[in-house]
C-alpha cells in the first residue's frame, strides 16, 4: 500500500501519525511496518513519497499462511469453515473483527497524516437546524415511563395475555363467519334443489288425478312445504350450533398458537442473551490465551524433552539417514540444549512439484502426499515401516462418522483433508463427533485455530494428544485408534 506526495513529507511526523497502528494484533502475520523513501516517474517528472510497507518473517513459515490469506480477503470458503468446531469458529471471528479494526485505524491514520500535510482538505461538518427535545418531568428531568409500572397500569403480562384472547377471538369470529356464510348457502341450495324437486314431482301427478281432487292435492302441497320449511330450520339450528362449537374451539387453538410463538420469541431472545455471553467469554478466552503464550511455549518445549527421552530422536535419525543427511546434522539433534531455540527444521528434498494455493482436486491432493508427505512418514508408525491404525486416506466426514459411530468417547481417526494442505482429526464425544483441522502447509504439524504447539512429525502430534488434551473446554483425549474396516484400505491410492 503506497501513498505518494507532490512533496517530501516529515519523517518525524509520518511516524507520529503511525503510531496508532502500534496496538495491530502480531499473530495475524502482521510482524510490523515502516515507512521508508520510494521515488517514482510521473510524466517525465520525478515524484517523492513515502511508502508503508510491512516486514516478512520467514522465520515463520508457512503455517499461517492460510489464516492470513482468510484475514486478507475477509472471507472463507463455507465447505471450510462447515470443518471447523465452534470454538474454531468463534476465534475465526473475533480475529476478522480484529483485521477490520486494524484497517479501519490504517486508514484513519493515513487520512490524519493526508491532512496534516496539507494534501487532502479535513472534513467540515455542515450545519443542520435538526435538534432533539426531551420532554421533562415536574422534577426537571427526562420524563420515563415504564409500561406496567406507572400508577394505575396493569401488568404487562396481563396486557400480552388480554391482547393475544381479544386477537384469538377475532380471527376465530372472522372464520366462523365465512364458514356459516359457506354452510348457510348448501342449506339454502339443498332444500331449494329438494323442494323443487318436490314439486315436479307434485305437478306430474297432480295432472293424473281428476279435477275435484285439486283441493286435497293443494293441501297436500302446503303440508309438504311446511314440513320441509321445520326442516329446514332444524337443520340451520344444527350448522348454527355446529359453527359455535368450531368457532369455540378454534379460538382456543389460535391462544394457544400466539401464546406458543410468544415464548418461543421470548425464548429466542434468551438465545440470543446467551450468544452474546458465550462471544464475550470467548474473547476473553482469547486474550487470556494471549498472555499465556510465553507460557504455553516454555510447556511445549517441556513436553518436546520428553517426547525425545520416550524415542522421539531415534526416529528423527531414521529419517536423516534415509535422506542421506550428513552425522552433523545427527549430532546437533542429540546433542540440543533446552535453551538453544527450537531444533532445526528437517530438510527434504526440493523437486519439481510445485504446490497450488489449496487442493483442487483428489489427484492433486494425491500427489501431495506422495511429493511432501511420504519423505516425512507421515501416516507410519515412530521407526517402523508399518502404517499407524488411526491413518486414513481420503474419506469424506460422513464416512469417519460411519467408522466412529459404534466406537466409545475417545476414538479417533486422522484422514486426508480435500480441503487445506493438511489433515482432519474426527474425535468421538458421548454424544456426537468433534473435527479439528491439521495444518500440514508448513514444515510442521499444528491444529489450525485451537493448539499453539507445532510438532516435527504428524505421529509426535498424535502421541502428544494422547496425554495432554486438545481444548481446555472440551478435554479431549486421544485413547482408542479407529482402524480400517474394507479391503484394500482406504488409503492404498497414497501408497501406490
Amino acid at each position: 500500500m503506497a501513498l505518494h506526495h507532490l512533496r517530501e513529507p516529515d519523517p518525524a511526523r509520518v511516524q507520529a501519525a503511525l503510531r496508532g497502528l502500534a496496538s495491530c494484533p502480531t499473530d495475524l502475520g502482521l510482524r510490523g511496518s515502516a515507512v521508508i523513501p520510494r521515488s517514482t516517474k510521473r510524466g517525465g517528472e520525478s515524484v517523492a513519497g513515502w511508502e508503508l510497507v510491512r516486514s516478512d518473517d520467514a522465520a515463520q513459515g508457512r503455517g499461517g499462511i492460510m489464516l492470513q490469506q482468510i484475514l486478507r480477503d475477509m472471507y472463507i470458503d463455507p465447505e471450510l469453515l462447515a470443518e471447523l468446531s465452534d470454538v474454531q469458529k468463534h476465534i475465526l471471528f473475533y480475529k476478522m473483527r480484529e483485521e477490520q479494526l486494524r484497517r479501519w485505524r490504517e486508514r484513519e491514520a493515513w487520512e490524519a497524516l493526508a491532512q496534516a500535510e496539507g494534501f487532502k482538505p479535513p472534513k467540515v461538518k455542515q450545519a443542520s437546524d435538526k435538534h432533539i427535545q426531551w420532554l421533562l418531568g415536574a422534577d426537571g428531568e427526562v420524563w420515563v415511563w415504564i409500561m406496567g409500572e406507572g400508577p394505575g397500569d396493569r401488568p404487562y403480562e396481563e396486557i400480552s395475555e388480554e391482547l393475544i384472547a381479544e386477537r384469538a377471538r377475532l380471527q376465530a369470529q372472522r372464520e366462523a363467519e365465512e364458514l356459516w356464510r359457506q354452510k348457510e348457502a348448501e342449506i339454502t341450495k339443498k332444500f331449494r334443489d329438494a323442494l323443487a324437486n318436490e314439486k315436479a314431482r307434485i305437478l306430474a301427478e297432480k295432472w293424473k288425478v281428476e279435477m275435484e281432487d285439486r283441493k286435497a292435492a293443494k293441501v297436500l302441497e302446503e303440508r309438504i312445504h311446511e314440513e320441509f320449511k321445520r326442516k329446514e330450520e332444524e337443520e340451520r339450528k344444527r350448522g348454527e350450533e355446529q359453527i359455535r362449537l368450531q368457532e369455540e374451539q378454534r379460538a382456543k387453538e389460535l391462544y394457544w398458537s400466539l401464546k406458543q410463538a410468544q415464548l418461543q420469541s421470548q425464548a429466542s431472545e434468551k438465545e440470543e442473551r446467551e450468544w452474546e455471553e458465550q462471544l464475550r467469554r470467548s474473547k476473553e478466552a482469547d486474550e487470556e490465551r494471549s498472555r499465556r503464550a510465553q507460557r504455553a511455549r516454555d510447556e511445549y518445549r517441556r513436553h518436546s524433552l520428553r517426547a525425545i527421552q520416550k524415542g522421539t530422536v531415534a526416529g528423527l535419525s531414521s529419517r536423516f539417514r534415509e535422506l542421506g543427511q550428513s552425522h552433523e546434522q545427527e549430532a546437533r539433534l542429540y546433542h540440543h540444549l533446552p535453551g538453544q531455540g527450537p531444533l532445526p527444521p528437517l530438510a527434504v528434498p526440493v523437486g519439481t512439484w510445485e504446490r497450488p494455493l489449496r487442493p483442487v482436486s483428489r489427484e492433486v491432493t494425491v500427489r501431495w502426499f506422495k511429493e511432501e508427505q511420504l519423505p516425512r512418514r507421515a501416516g507410519f508408525e515412530r521407526n517402523t515401516k508399518s502404517i499407524a491404525p488411526w491413518f486414513h486416506g481420503i474419506i469424506s466426514r460422513e464416512d469417519a462418522e460411519g467408522l466412529l459411530e459404534n466406537m466409545t468417547e475417545g476414538a479417533f481417526l486422522v484422514r486426508v483433508s480435500e480441503k487445506i494442505w493438511g489433515y482432519t482429526l474426527s474425535y468421538r464425544l458421548q454424544k456426537g463427533f468433534k473435527h479439528f483441522l491439521v495444518d500440514a502447509s508448513g514444515d510442521f504439524y499444528s491444529f489450525l485455530g485451537v493448539d499453539p504447539n507445532r510438532h516435527a512429525t504428524l505421529t509426535d502430534l498424535i502421541d502428544f494428544h494422547k496425554e495432554e488434551i486438545i481444548t481446555v473446554s472440551g478435554g479431549e483425549l486421544l485413547q482408542e485408534p479407529c482402524g480400517q474396516r474394507d479391503s484394500p484400505p482406504d488409503y492404498h491410492l497414497l501408497f501406490e
